[in-house]
């Protein structure tokens, strides 16, 4: 690999680890879009370079999670029993969405993440906040829950926290417990997602330098090995900073990758 792309992608890789840990976000929504530059000026198969991204995105979660919800455990942060409830829906919404997110055409798919990312941002930026009006649900309803959850994540290559978090504030969970558990959502997503990227896009393996399915492994390898130094370094800066003024810098900086992402979308 050319070392100028290592350099960006060890860069990066640090970046997504501790916004992971900090804002309990999974750094998929700074991911996918640099990752898409990186790969457009790589000339991979254009037809093919938002799928890969995201997919390797997700994949880089798998890692980036176990990282940072360890530093999470270890302040008692992590409301492991509400994880194991969400998680089988997690599992089937990933899976699900990985597999529908195969099926569209590129552009589309840079669409749906530019509307997705420039929502996130507006509440980031809003510091909005579900008002606590209930409990967790049943069975049924964190199964539904976690489906809903783990289909999104997969189908923008993000962690979930974006919608796993709120969910949880509406429920009645307090914010730094609602951010470790969401932490920890990350590797079920993560899993379940790049599986069914790995199905959808086996044609690319063997045929594309790197490629196993729509994941490009040797960013996968690159990215999980910076992501996992600084992850712990952010899960333990949020136990101790306010971190609202930070968020909303980082509200702007998702409105420029969203428009990236938009542009890319309008020029098919």
């Amino acid at each position: 690999m050319d070392p100028l792309l290592i350099a960006a992608l060890l860069a990066l890789g640090a970046a997504i680890g501790f916004a992971a840990g900090l804002l309990g976000i999974g750094g998929g929504m700074l991911t996918v879009p640099f990752m898409t530059l990186l790969f457009t000026l790589q000339k991979l198969p254009p037809e093919h370079i938002v799928h890969m991204a995201i997919a390797t995105s997700l994949a880089t979660i798998m890692f980036t999670s176990v990282s940072s919800v360890r530093a999470h455990h270890q302040r008692g942060a992590v409301l492991w029993p509400v994880a194991a409830r969400l998680a089988p829906g997690i599992l089937v919404g990933s899976l699900v969405g990985a597999r529908l997110a195969g099926a569209l055409p590129s552009k589309w798919l840079a669409l749906f993440f530019a509307v997705f990312v420039g929502f996130s941002a507006t509440q980031m930026l809003l510091d909005r906040k579900p008002k606590p009006t209930r409990q967790l649900p049943g069975t049924a309803g964190m199964f539904g829950a976690g489906g809903a959850i783990g289909m999104v994540s997969a189908i923008v290559g993000a962690g979930g926290g974006f919608v796993s978090v709120p969910f949880m504030l509406w429920c009645n969970v307090r914010i730094h417990n609602a951010v470790a558990t969401s932490a920890a959502l990350g590797f079920p997503i993560a899993a379940a997602g790049t599986v069914g990227y790995v199905i959808s896009g086996w044609q690319l393996t063997g045929t594309t330098p790197g490629a196993v399915g729509y994941v490009h492994v040797p960013a996968l390898v690159i990215l999980a090995a910076a992501s996992v130094l600084t992850a712990p370094l952010g899960a333990r800066v949020a136990h101790s900073l306010d971190t609202a003024r930070l968020k909303r810098v980082f509200a702007m900086l998702l409105y420029l990758l969203a428009a990236y992402m938009l542009l890319r979308a309008a020029r098919g």
